[in-house]
């Protein structure tokens, strides 16, 4: 793992994020927050498998982000409405160890493992208003009705025996209706 932590791009603390700033900086579990706000709380799988991460995620990866890499996206439903899109990367090698559990996780969130074991290691949230310039902004609006001028993500790095698995939340405008 590199150096440095995060990409620079992204904030410690959310300027002028209104409605958004509460569910931004809640470094509890996003997924157990939303369930309890919602009569039918789900995980609906997009995506999980190998490809090129990110402009903004390459600082985790030795090779600059020029290898694929193991990316889980989903989106947590309050009953058939998408709020917030999900969107994890690990090295493929961290599955075959510390994380191998991501594998088997299917329609289940990934914050259900991570909230309830002791020996993951949380960092802190950084966050960042996307626009449709950012490479998760029209992968995060698929299902969703409505247009959005940007949206609120933050992210965070968790930690297992050194193995580092970097979880952006970009939450939908659905999101302020819970």
């Amino acid at each position: 793992m590199k150096s440095r932590l995060y990409d620079r791009s992204w904030a410690l603390a959310p300027v002028n994020a209104g409605a958004y700033r509460p569910w931004l900086i809640d470094r509890g579990s996003l997924t157990q927050r939303i369930a309890d706000r919602c009569d039918r709380f789900r995980v609906e799988v997009i995506f999980q498998g190998l490809r090129k991460p990110t402009r903004d995620e390459s600082f985790l990866f030795a090779d600059g982000g020029r290898s694929r890499v193991l990316v889980r996206e989903v989106y947590l439903c309050c009953g058939d409405t998408p709020v917030v899109f999900a969107h994890s990367v690990t090295r493929p090698r961290d599955v075959r160890g510390p994380w191998k559990a991501l594998t088997g996780l299917g329609s289940r969130s990934l914050g259900s493992r991570l909230f309830t074991d002791p020996r993951v290691r949380r960092c802190p949230l950084h966050q960042k208003k996307l626009t449709a310039a950012h490479e998760l902004y029209a992968r995060a609006l698929q299902r969703t009705p409505r247009a959005a001028r940007s949206l609120w993500a933050r992210r965070s790095l968790f930690v297992l025996h050194k193995s580092p698995i970097l979880v952006t939340e970009v939450f939908l405008p659905g999101i302020l209706e819970l």
